[in-house]
């Protein structure tokens, strides 16, 4: 039941939601109930699976692989975590910021919506399943995109809802040729039968066309400019919500997937995925250098970080995943809270663009503060959790002597401050253009609340690296010795 909670909690908080649709306050009230509920259920699923280890249940009491598995190892149980209080510090900003029209339009249900395809993503052990969690995600995360109706809005979300249709018919198309080939979509029976299989090149081109569809979901390169496209144009709470969890969902498909059923081939995959991690992290940074406006400079920043994500992939050693693992861990926290400040700038001053904001520093310095934590983070200073997480990928580079990685890597980390300090200089440190032109009300004080509380998390992530990085190479070591995994689905050793 346990495992089954961070799925069924958000599904029934909707339900309950859309029975009152009007009573904004009663979604309020469940919201920051249920969000807050979820993450205390979720952090009790962490720790069972840290001392008991890999958690799965048959649904139906179907067994594998012919029922619904669910199963929780460290690297999905982690996941949950982060998702569940990243909805938890979204909703209490939504309460608390002037979007009362997107409200009494079901924003509240579409967010415990999405948690729901998001959670489910992390926790299922079916492919097909893991393809039904995409779909909802993408039903919600449309919606919520549109909510407000706006021209930008509009047309962000056709982009958006293109790519990714398109990615899920990649998705489907792959599911289906792969349970042609081994007849079974249980990724443990998975990870068995493709392992024993004789046609090796039939399923590298499957693997192949896993990895187009989950590239698109998380936005590496060359299929990322969908997001630059849509992540700036709703309602900061959205953008927040989006850019902390719907890309890792990717990144974590794609690491699950190639560590689990397709390991990648030394030959073939290891040096492609390589080459889209590096090609990421550049692409990513050059565009956010370009960019002067503060969510869109974001927005290219996700692309850069996934990059970093994809190479811990790409390395394939412990430390290379355990530092995908901690740096998703952190980018979650630091980008949500990034996108959440953007959002009050935007209240405070009724624009994003950098020409036209200023004086920040001044007008509100613990804003300023909360804004520097999350972006030295995002740059990778000590001792924040960026520099933590930056600091395993780049040992784990040295130690296979992936020196061009290394170097991009590095590279990269130095381009992500100068954007953080343009906008440092721009938005918060320059004096206002013309103070006389700012007729935006002041924004809810409260709104400072969920910021404070990330900033908060990101300093204990930084002060406490040394646990969660231990933590970070147990999950790796599970993804590359699936073993217990397989174990706990089959019930049986392979």
């Amino acid at each position: 039941m346990m495992l089954a909670a961070p799925i069924v909690l958000p599904l029934a908080l909707a339900a309950a939601m859309l029975l009152s649709l009007r009573a904004v306050r009663l979604h309020r009230i469940l919201a920051i109930f249920g969000t807050t509920l979820l993450t205390v259920l979720s952090i009790r699923l962490l720790l069972d699976v840290r001392t008991g280890g890999v958690v799965a249940v048959q649904m139906g009491n179907w067994p594998a692989p012919f029922g619904i598995t669910l199963a929780a190892d460290l690297f999905s149980a982690i996941m949950v975590v982060l998702s569940s209080l990243t909805g938890f510090a979204v909703v209490l900003f939504s309460v608390f910021a002037p979007e009362m029209r997107r409200e009494s339009h079901g924003y509240h249900p579409l967010v415990m919506i999405l948690l729901m395809g998001v959670n489910g993503a992390f926790l299922t052990g079916d492919a097909f399943n893991l393809y039904v969690c995409f779909e909802i995600m993408l039903m919600a995360s449309f919606v919520l995109l549109a909510l407000g109706g706006e021209r930008p809005q509009i047309e962000g979300g056709v982009k958006y809802v293109a790519l990714n249709f398109f990615s899920s018919a990649l998705f489907l198309a792959a599911a289906g040729l792969l349970y042609g080939a081994v007849g079974t979509l249980n990724m443990a029976d998975l990870s068995v039968k493709v392992a024993a299989a004789e046609d090796k090149r039939l399923l590298t081109a499957i693997s192949l066309l896993f990895l187009a569809a989950f590239g698109i979901k998380a936005a590496v390169f060359p299929l990322f400019f969908w997001l630059p496209a849509s992540y700036h144009t709703p309602a900061p709470a959205v953008s927040a919500l989006f850019a902390g969890l719907l890309t890792k969902v990717g990144v974590y498909s794609m690491i699950r997937f190639f560590t689990l059923i397709f390991p990648l081939e030394p030959d073939f995959t290891q040096p492609l995925v390589q080459w889209i991690a590096a090609l990421t992290m550049v692409t990513g940074v050059l565009g956010a250098a370009a960019q002067h406006e503060f969510r869109r400079i974001l927005s290219f920043h996700i692309i850069s970080q996934i990059g970093y994500m994809v190479l811990g992939l790409g390395l394939f050693t412990p430390l290379g995943l355990a530092g995908s693992v901690f740096y998703i861990l952190h980018h979650i926290i630091v980008k949500t809270n990034l996108f959440l400040i953007a959002g009050v700038v935007l209240y405070a001053r009724g624009t994003g663009e950098l020409s036209e904001l200023g004086g920040l520093y001044r007008s509100r310095p613990f804003l300023s503060l909360l804004f520097l934590i999350p972006a030295m983070s995002l740059a990778g200073l000590p001792p924040l959790s960026g520099f933590f997480a930056k600091l395993a990928l780049l040992v784990a580079g040295l130690r296979v002597q992936a020196w061009a990685l290394v170097a991009a890597a590095l590279a990269v980390s130095l381009l992500t401050l100068f954007s953080m300090t343009k906008i440092w200089g721009e938005a918060f440190w320059k004096a206002e253009p013309d103070p006389s032109k700012n007729h935006a009300p002041p924004p809810h004080p409260a709104l400072m609340t969920p910021i404070a509380l990330l900033a908060g998390v990101t300093l204990v992530i930084g002060f406490f690296a040394g646990p969660l990085l231990e933590l970070s190479l147990e999950a790796a070591e599970q993804l590359l010795n699936p073993s217990e995994y397989l174990n706990a689905v089959l019930g049986q050793k392979p």
